[in-house]
């Protein structure tokens, strides 16, 4: 039987277009939220579920990493990086003055992504947060007010949408990287050839005192291992307690990283794997 698949819909996400080109079949359900898709995953209703994890532009997408550490742990199997094109999107009886838009409706990365380009041609345009750009053209789609979505190309297809504008993003290297989560010991399949590989690290320090941080990194610094991001996200316990997500750029082994652990408890850190996993680029979409 082939794996279901969860991910943040509705139709025409830029988690549907991650999913669509990594995995074959037809079983793929959407779902409104984030954490509605990590329960589902968490209570074995789907075998995989894929979330955002990481914008290029706007960084973590912090309900993601908060979810899936202090509601559900489940561990990163693999990882979808994939380029971000957003577009301006109308009903097709749309004049095409800019002026007359009186809202535009997306996900509030979407809309950061497009601060300047919004500043610039829509400043009368009052703005409307939505689960999902998907969910933002479905908006639209059925509205007789003029509005517009910020979406890409499979959004505008779906929901019979034309495209205003194209490429509104402020900035061309944009990129989001997608969070593959499943409960099985085995990896999923991906239809496409590995990028890279990763481990993903959660990092407690037992209390705020100086230097702590430099000892930390330094267990990783003088082991040669390379780290691609360090960030902190507060324990939700009171001001000024943090915790830290590490990536390294390599997999796991049973030397250097046991090593790291060893070493960071020694220093009254505790340290949680969250997972070590292939990295994905999608090139086009």
């Amino acid at each position: 039987m082939a794996a279901s698949i969860g991910y943040l819909g509705p139709r025409g996400t830029f988690t549907k277009i991650a999913v669509d080109t990594a995995f074959n079949g037809e079983n793929k359900q959407s779902f409104e939220t984030i954490p509605e898709c990590i329960d589902a995953v968490a209570r074995g209703e789907i075998d995989i579920g894929v979330v955002p994890l990481e914008n290029a532009i706007e960084g973590t997408v912090q309900l993601t990493v908060d979810y899936l550490v202090h509601q559900v742990r489940l561990e990163i199997m693999a990882e979808i990086v994939v380029p971000i094109q957003q577009h301006l999107l109308t009903r097709t009886d749309f004049s095409g003055d800019l002026s007359g838009i009186e809202e535009i409706h997306s996900h509030s990365h979407a809309i950061a992504q497009c601060h300047q380009y919004i500043h610039k041609h829509l400043p009368q345009a009052n703005l409307h947060f939505t689960s999902s750009t998907g969910r933002a053209a479905e908006i639209v789609s059925e509205s007789d007010a003029p509005i517009a979505a910020i979406g890409n190309k499979l959004a505008a297809k779906e929901y019979g949408l034309q495209t205003v504008q194209e490429n509104i993003h402020d900035y061309p290297n944009n990129h989001t990287r997608f969070a593959v989560l499943t409960k099985a010991k085995e990896k999923p399949v991906i239809k496409h050839s590995v990028y890279s590989e990763k481990t993903s690290l959660l990092i407690t320090l037992p209390s705020d005192y100086a230097g702590a941080l430099h000892q930390v990194l330094s267990a990783f610094a003088w082991r040669k291992m390379n780290l691609s991001k360090i960030e902190s996200r507060p324990t939700k316990t009171g001001l000024g307690d943090y915790f830290f997500i590490i990536d390294v750029e390599q997999p796991y082994d049973d030397v250097l990283f046991p090593g790291v652990k060893a070493e960071l408890e020694a220093l009254g850190c505790e340290v949680t794997f969250l997972g070590t996993y292939p990295v994905y680029q999608l090139d086009t979409i």
